[in-house]
């Protein structure tokens, strides 16, 4: 297990975090989980409105780097700028159940979440498993407030099942973030002697961390690694040197990673079953900072965990069955078989996932497991069957990976190893199958597909809310504005509803400037109204000089907005051309025409002054 903390100082991600992962050397192969703790992460009002309604870009990094090492989102929580993230590998996903996660405000007396503690609990092959980040008060005098912070936090939060309510109850609780604890008594100019002279261990004893693990109850029974990497605060952004500021900040080993094994309890636990005792080991193979990374004041710190279970559970609560390679869509099959007890759901779904998919909710298509036998089966221990319609599946080439989502415990319950769909690829297949994979990339964008609660699968609830306007002509001074005349149509897009429109279209009115700007000269409309005459592939524009036809190939054919799919509620007008004919229709009595289509008469220009409307 891999545990990371970073205060970021409201920094945006740098370009590159493999090594601060460990990622593309040889620990990465043996590591299982990694778990992210974040700091001070930008929580402004106006990036936290988008936060609320995209993935942050800190989660965005973290989830891109690490999906092609297998590695998925198993949960992520946030309190303002503390976050928490919990990836695993994929094959490890139907072990890893009962999973909650929690957060305590200690800000303002805890009114506010600038401070505090966020956390995700699960259960690891059968053993309960706690990560918690904390940011705790700042300054050297704080050290009380910090032990009272932490000690409400431990008292705060409370999960629900039959074991582990709070955080001290699971046998392994992993402690980290910007924990704040400074170096006591010696003055800066010692502190950094020791630095530059590398004897670290003469101020170990003066770390209030240190301190209050022999003298605070609360901190009882946690560990730590050796502190033998320079203290990771406070650093003059950008570089590598200790804070030169005015405030001259004292060096101090800020943020930290502890662990805790729970203690073996004594006597009989509930239902007769004799606890846990000696379940687990745990080993610190790694503790170090970055110091490459110089983004914010503070430095990151990692360190890896090679953690023993004496007993684990090996058997996943769904076992899923499918062909080695799917090459024609009857092949589609899925074969399920649910364990005894399992808690299954109507909402259950099985999801089809690319290799390299970032967290459950980023799938290709999915089907329900909603068996008509399904009950008989799990009471039986019988394989239920679904399939997958041909119109779900991916074309083309490539490796996936089928995953069976429970939501009672929205986790995955069961996975398939990877295997190959190779179907033919069609022009409309290729298309379907782009506007599937963009889909998928879309999905992991909000943070509906990341939340626990949410029951439907549906790619429609999680995608960016995007304009279905056609992109109109980049033609300068355009306004839309709408006509009073068509206010109340229809507003449907649909080709049935357009048809039924009447044909008084909006006039797009452009200066002869601009016309000849786009390549459409005068004699070129005329042959072309003369060769497309009686058709219904030309526009004709009124102006000032009289009619002309437009070739539907021209730029100024494809801006009409008959062929934009644009509704008649909309009038597209140049600004100085609307204005000047407003004033000419003050002069001259006349106003301009509205029509623009093929059967205008061609007098509609000129209406008589009696004609008009107040």
């Amino acid at each position: 297990i891999t545990v990371v903390t970073w205060n970021v100082g409201t920094a945006m991600p740098p370009n590159d975090v493999t090594s601060l992962l460990h990622l593309n050397t040889g620990e990465t192969n043996d590591v299982d989980m990694i778990a992210i703790g974040l700091q001070e992460v930008n929580s402004k009002i106006n990036k936290r409105l988008k936060d609320a309604l995209f993935t942050d870009q800190w989660s965005e990094l973290f989830m891109d780097v690490l999906s092609p090492f297998h590695f998925i989102l198993v949960s992520t929580v946030r309190m303002q700028g503390v976050i928490l993230l919990v990836f695993a590998k994929y094959y490890h996903l139907p072990f890893l159940q009962d999973i909650q996660t929690d957060c305590t405000r200690t800000g303002l007396g805890g009114y506010w979440g600038n401070k505090g503690g966020v956390s995700i609990r699960l259960s690891i092959f059968g053993h309960m498993v706690c990560f918690l980040n904390c940011h705790l008060p700042a300054h050297l005098e704080k050290a009380e407030q910090r032990k009272e912070d932490f000690a409400t936090i431990l008292h705060m939060q409370q999960f629900e099942g039959p074991v582990a309510n709070g955080i001290l109850d699971h046998d392994l609780v992993f402690w980290f973030g910007d924990l704040n604890f400074r170096i006591e008594s010696l003055d800066i100019c010692f502190v950094k002697y020791a630095i530059d002279s590398n004897v670290l261990s003469q101020l170990w004893e003066k770390d209030q961390l240190n301190i209050a693990k022999s003298t605070w109850p609360v901190l009882r029974g946690f560990q730590e690694g050796p502190l033998n990497f320079p203290p990771t605060f406070k650093f003059d952004v950008g570089t590598n040197k200790y804070d030169s500021s005015a405030k001259k900040r004292k060096p101090a080993w800020t943020d930290r990673i502890l662990w805790k094994i729970k203690p073996p309890s004594k006597g009989w636990g509930a239902g007769g079953h004799r606890p846990s005792q000696g379940v687990l080991s745990v080993s610190q193979l790694c503790y170090c900072s970055h110091m490459e990374y110089t983004i914010s004041d503070h430095k990151p710190v990692a360190a890896i965990f090679a953690v023993q279970f004496a007993s684990k559970v090996d058997k996943p609560q769904v076992e899923i069955y499918v062909a080695d390679e799917w090459s024609r869509p009857e092949q589609a099959v899925v074969r399920y078989k649910m364990a005894v007890g399992f808690h299954r759901s109507s909402w259950d779904w099985i999801g089809l996932y690319r290799v390299g998919f970032r967290h459950p909710k980023d799938y290709v298509s999915y089907v329900w497991a909603r068996s008509d036998d399904g009950e008989r089966c799990l009471e039986k221990q019988l394989c239920a069957q679904v399939m997958f319609s041909e119109e779900a599946l991916p074309k083309g080439n490539g490796e996936y990976i089928l995953g069976y989502y429970s939501n009672t415990s929205s986790s995955i319950a069961g996975v398939t190893e990877p295997f190959q769909i190779s179907l033919p690829r069609s022009e409309e297949g290729s298309s379907s199958t782009d506007s599937s994979g963009s889909s998928s990339e879309e999905d992991d964008s909000t943070l509906v597909l990341l939340a626990p609660k949410s029951r439907s699968p549906s790619p429609g609830k999680m995608k960016r809310h995007r304009s279905r306007s056609p992109s109109l002509a980049k033609f300068q001074d355009l306004i839309l504005r709408p006509s009073s005349r068509d206010r109340g149509t229809s507003r449907s897009p649909s080709p049935q509803s357009r048809r039924s429109l009447p044909r008084n279209i909006p006039t797009i009115h452009l200066p002869q400037e601009e016309l000849g700007r786009h390549g459409v000269k005068g004699k070129e409309l005329g042959q072309a109204a003369e060769s497309l005459e009686g058709s219904s592939f030309y526009q004709t524009v009124q102006e000032q000089g009289g009619l002309r036809c437009v070739s539907a190939d021209s730029p100024l054919a494809r801006a009409d907005p008959w062929n934009l799919g644009l509704l008649p509620a909309l009038r597209l007008e140049m600004i100085d051309q609307a204005l000047g004919r407003r004033q000419e229709s003050t002069d001259q009595g006349y106003y301009p025409c509205r029509k623009m289509s093929p059967t205008s008469p061609p007098g509609c220009g000129t209406s008589p002054k009696e004609g008009r409307n107040p």
